[in-house]
């Protein structure tokens, strides 16, 4: 009996150490063979760099040009040429459009005559008053002799009166006649549309053969051609109505355009309305007109497209800077240290959709994650760089 506790007691020590081997080796296990894979994340490096404050349209704004005319026919007829096709460039005064212009030919015609026939009296009535006054000259000396009768001499004298009323009515003829010739010009211009300005033929609604007519009072009738200065493009945009006190002419602004993915146009504000718009069932908002610094630049837009513009109200540069996207709620984010993600809070300053100023809690070079969109990113897990992840974040 005396031997038997201690066998007892062995047994018991030797089971305890074996589940103590167990539990040791399933630990090991678990941060080895049983350990969860590190989760992969893209990070980027906290640099120096630009950061704008920035307010952004509410809506899509416009691209519109500031000289676009849609051009009518000043008189009715029917269309003989087009000499410019939609796409074409054009000059201040080149012919876009000619109508058929034969019967204001001959109205141009018809007055010049009239003009002609007209100079031709004004020379014969002038000459008729050149005469008369001659004769009245002479017959005055011979009525100071005592030759010439008065009665005479009243005859003379109505006489040449007469022609230089005549001379005078044959110059206000030929006038008349000349203002009607103008008037004939004017309506013979009438028959060809001509490009106001340089620019582009945006489209051209008629064809050859086609009767086109002038719009009557109070109607617009279908332009003929419309013209489009591509130099002169600008964007208008709504802005919602709380910044607007922050929003002034002259500010830089950018601009992006949906047909340019990946492209930006540096621009400053031209306008700002004085007024806000109210719509019912909508935002209120601010009309601005913006226009590219670079006219070259904005003739490669097309009037019509959609395009957002950044009004920036601040900037500061070489600062320490973050991609936004990294910023957690509560002004946090998480930094990649050892193969370990770690929870940082962080003093922010300016800040736009792309970068956020860093004013404190970071320094320059630190990696910080910005592919928060899983659940498994969080402060504690093991964590690798992407492979595809070169660290300079976006």
């Amino acid at each position: 009996m005396t031997e038997a506790i201690p066998t007892a007691g062995r047994r018991w020590s030797v089971r305890v150490g074996v589940l103590l081997l167990l539990v040791a080796a399933g630990a090991a296990l678990r941060f080895t063979v049983l350990a969860p894979d590190p989760v992969e994340v893209r990070v980027a490096s906290v640099g120096r760099g630009v950061v704008d404050s920035i307010v952004t349209n509410s809506k899509a704004g416009t691209v519109k040009a500031r000289r676009r005319s849609r051009i009518t026919a000043e008189t009715g007829g029917r269309v003989t040429e087009i000499a410019h096709r939609e796409g074409e460039r054009v000059s201040t005064g080149d012919i876009l459009v000619r109508l058929n212009d034969s019967s204001m030919v001959a109205q141009l015609d018809l007055a010049q005559r009239g003009a002609e026939v007209a100079k031709s009296r004004l020379a014969e009535a002038c000459l008729r008053r050149d005469r008369a006054g001659r004769e009245l000259g002479r017959m005055k000396k011979l009525a100071e002799q005592g030759i010439v009768a008065d009665d005479v001499l009243d005859q003379l004298q109505y006489g040449y009166d007469a022609a230089r009323v005549g001379c005078d009515a044959a110059r206000k003829e030929l006038a008349s006649a000349r203002a009607q010739v103008r008037a004939a010009e004017a309506e013979l211009a009438k028959t060809v549309i001509v490009a106001p300005f340089d620019g582009i033929v945006a489209e051209v609604s008629t064809e050859v053969g086609e009767w086109v007519t002038p719009s009557p009072p109070l109607l617009t009738s279908p332009a003929v051609v419309d013209l489009i200065d591509p130099v002169s493009l600008y964007v208008s945009a709504p802005m919602d109505e709380v910044d607007s006190a922050s929003i002034h002419e002259g500010q830089a602004a950018k601009l992006t355009v949906d047909s340019r993915p990946g492209e930006s146009f540096r621009a400053h504000v031209v306008r700002v309305a004085p007024y806000v718009v109210d719509i019912e069932a909508q935002n209120r908002t601010v009309e601005i007109e913006v226009e590219l610094d670079d006219p070259a630049e904005g003739a490669k837009l097309l009037p019509g497209t959609s395009a957002d513009v950044e009004v920036v109200l601040e900037t500061r540069t070489d600062v320490l800077r973050i991609p936004t996207s990294a910023l957690l709620e509560g002004e946090r984010v998480l930094v990649l240290d050892d193969g370990v993600l770690r929870e940082l809070q962080v003093e922010m300053g300016l800040r736009n959709w792309r970068f956020a100023e860093v004013e404190g809690g970071l320094s320059e070079g630190q990696q910080i994650v910005v592919s928060l969109d899983r659940v498994e990113v969080q402060a504690g897990a093991s964590a690798v760089v992407a492979p595809e992840d070169t660290g300079n974040g976006p």
